[in-house]
């Protein structure tokens, strides 16, 4: 292993938060600038329950999977373990292709979360929000943290990827999820632009709609091409992105769901009423 991957592993931690907190700093302050929509439910316990939600998650993985992703990278380097070991690349190929190609699992992933029932119970408490902002990109059960670990775990093992690759895309896949859930205007030619490349915050919200059809499109996280070659892009919401209504359609006046109580015990209320079923399962 090289001297820089194991480096990688020793600051690993301090560069996430850098990237993090220099992220959501930066965010919070373009959404107090220009701001895209108001907000509709109450913004300090929003906000305090969604950032609340992600460190029991990064504190539930840390407990469970002490190696995460990175650890996993090295246990296969070690090894020689993964597809990539047996192709003739360069160190750089190999991170590039690597990215993507967890940038596509990343995109499966979020179908799945969508198409099967028992992943769906967790993945709602991120669509429960009533709201549409920086936090939201937070906001995820500690469940569905460690199901999306478990599973990029595996896929690090199968395709052998480099430590490097696997820091790179942990921080795009964090600052995107940021930057694409911010409450944020961007210029329509800039944003034409950008959608071919990224997933800006004007594709990703028509997810969070409580529209079934426009929850069931605009799947990626990162690269907007997934969605346009398997059909699940949409170019724009039917209310338009100041009268859409965001969140689900069962809890639009339940201020319980900016309560992290709430979030964490929202999965094992209760059945799935049909309202809140995946939404795959409709078409």
């Amino acid at each position: 292993m090289m001297i820089g991957e194991l480096q990688l592993l020793e600051y690993e931690f301090t560069i996430r938060c850098g990237f993090f907190f220099g992220i959501l700093m930066l965010m919070q302050l373009w959404e107090a600038m220009a701001p895209c929509r108001h907000s509709s439910s109450p913004r300090v316990m929003r906000w305090f329950s969604n950032v609340g939600l992600l460190t029991l998650g990064t504190i539930v993985l840390r407990a469970i999977f002490p190696l995460a992703s990175l650890g996993v990278a090295a246990i296969a380097k070690e090894q020689q373990w993964g597809i990539f070991y047996t192709l003739p690349l360069t160190h750089w190929q190999t991170v590039v292709l690597s990215v993507i190609c967890l940038d596509f699992i990343t995109y499966l992933n979020h179908v799945l979360f969508h198409a099967l029932p028992a992943l769906w119970r967790f993945h709602r408490v991120h669509h429960a929000d009533l709201d549409f902002d920086v936090t939201t990109g937070l906001r995820f059960h500690p469940v569905e943290i460690l199901l999306s670990m478990a599973n990029r775990m595996i896929i690090i093992l199968l395709l052998g990827t480099p430590i490097v690759a696997v820091l790179i895309f942990e921080i795009i896949l964090n600052a995107t999820s940021m930057f694409n859930h911010g409450n944020v205007r961007l210029p329509a030619p800039l944003e034409r632009l950008l959608r071919l490349f990224v997933i800006t915050p004007d594709m990703h919200r028509i997810h969070h709609s409580a529209i079934t059809k426009e929850t069931n499109s605009n799947f990626g996280f990162n690269i907007p091409w997934w969605d346009y070659i398997f059909g699940t892009y949409r170019r724009h919401p039917l209310a338009g992105h100041q009268e859409m209504v965001i969140g689900l359609v069962e809890h639009q006046q339940d201020l319980r769901v900016v309560q992290l109580h709430w979030m964490l015990v929202f999965p094992f209320l209760n059945h799935l009423s049909k309202t809140e079923e995946p939404v795959l399962r409709t078409r």
